[in-house]
């Protein structure tokens, strides 16, 4: 096989060609979940746990209190779970503070936070290895792509020119980086991602599998003479900042004429859109199948629960929580940190539970 790819142009030139035999012999790198074994005292230090019993245990790994092994460590978040956690076969409990005058053949990691302290702990015992920095013999890079130390590409990806990778970041399989789009450090781009021209990903970033980033916002005027739609101007950007997680096959579109923006700490699950302009701020969580029309806002520590609609202009306060298939109206604007928020269109919780009994009393009476 044979493939030949070239870029034309008055600046340097894109070229790479390479020949592969049949079966597609080059070694694939992808991460690979490797546990490692720890000593209770350590992982303690990590999560901010205190330990009872025999901190120089080690253990292997994380699972849930059904599947546990013997070198595994469990966790649990109330007293009502404990029993079930120390009759498992694991190695060892993390356990809330309710824990820690029982006595206990298994040690005991206490934590004000079990939960969160598990997820510390998993991330510990189980680090995704790298794969093996360098580029793959089936990638195209232009020659004018700045790739940082540690850098991993693999088969048919293609970096464009003036694209920026920062160290130790991995772009999979089949992934497009366009043509001056920067991605940070300690990235992971899963394969066959697609990063638009211009787009900003900062550091620390995963994108999953099939997501989009940067493509054109669904902008049209109508031309009344001839009753066709006109293409508006999509010529904004998309920054990505630092430490977010984005979904497979989510798409993200650039601004118009401005920036569409994810804040530092968001994390957007599979088959989200998030429409052009949208300004998405920190430590967001929005779940599955959610959908954003243009020029939304969204402040921080935002929950939006899966299948979520939101019409354009929308204003979304801090900390408001949106519950599953709730719509927002065009323009609405919710406020209340910690309220609930749930139908459509959306009402604080109590309020739509006001609603439904309401309709069902009038049920009744037909």
């Amino acid at each position: 096989m044979e493939l030949a790819f070239a870029e034309t142009g008055q600046a340097s030139r894109l070229s790479h060609v390479f020949t592969a035999e049949p079966g597609f012999p080059f070694p694939s790198q992808t991460y690979k979940t490797s546990a490692m074994q720890r000593r209770l005292s350590e992982i303690a230090g990590v999560v901010g746990a205190r330990v009872i019993g025999d901190e120089r245990l080690e253990v292997a790994g994380v699972a849930s209190i059904a599947s546990a092994k013997g070198s595994d460590l469990v966790f649990v978040e109330d007293e009502k779970h404990l029993a079930s956690a120390l009759e498992s076969k694991a190695a060892a409990v993390v356990a809330g503070i309710f824990a820690e005058n029982v006595e206990s053949l298994k040690p005991l990691l206490i934590a004000a936070n079990p939960r969160l302290a598990f997820a510390r702990a998993a991330k510990l015992l189980h680090e995704h290895g790298r794969p093996a920095a360098g580029i793959h013999p089936a990638a195209v890079v232009h020659a004018s792509a700045d790739l940082g130390e540690g850098v991993a590409v693999d088969a048919r990806a293609i970096v464009h020119e003036d694209a920026v990778v920062g160290g130790r970041t991995w772009i999979g399989a089949g992934c497009v980086i366009g043509k001056a789009a920067t991605i940070g450090d300690d990235c992971a781009i899963h394969p066959n991602v697609t990063i638009y021209p211009g787009t900003r990903v900062g550091n620390r970033v995963i994108v999953h599998a099939g997501a989009v980033l940067g493509s054109d916002g669904f902008g049209y005027v109508r031309d009344p003479a001839t009753g066709r739609h006109k293409k508006f101007p999509q010529i904004g950007e998309l920054v990505i900042e630092d430490d977010v997680e984005i979904g497979a096959n989510t798409t993200i579109d650039r601004g118009a004429l401005e920036t569409t923006r994810i804040g530092r700490g968001t994390k957007i699950d599979n088959l989200v859109h998030i429409g052009h302009n949208c300004q998405i701020g920190e430590n967001v969580i929005i779940a599955a199948q959610a959908g954003f029309s243009g020029s939304i806002v969204i402040e921080n520590n935002v929950v939006i629960g899966g299948q979520v609609g939101m019409g354009e202009h929308a204003y979304i306060g801090e900390g408001v929580m949106l519950g599953g298939q709730a719509g927002v109206l065009p323009k609405k604007i919710l406020r209340g940190k910690g309220v609930a928020f749930w139908g459509t269109p959306a009402k604080p919780l109590r309020e739509y539970l006001r609603s439904l009994a309401a309709l069902a009393k009038l049920a009744r009476k037909d």
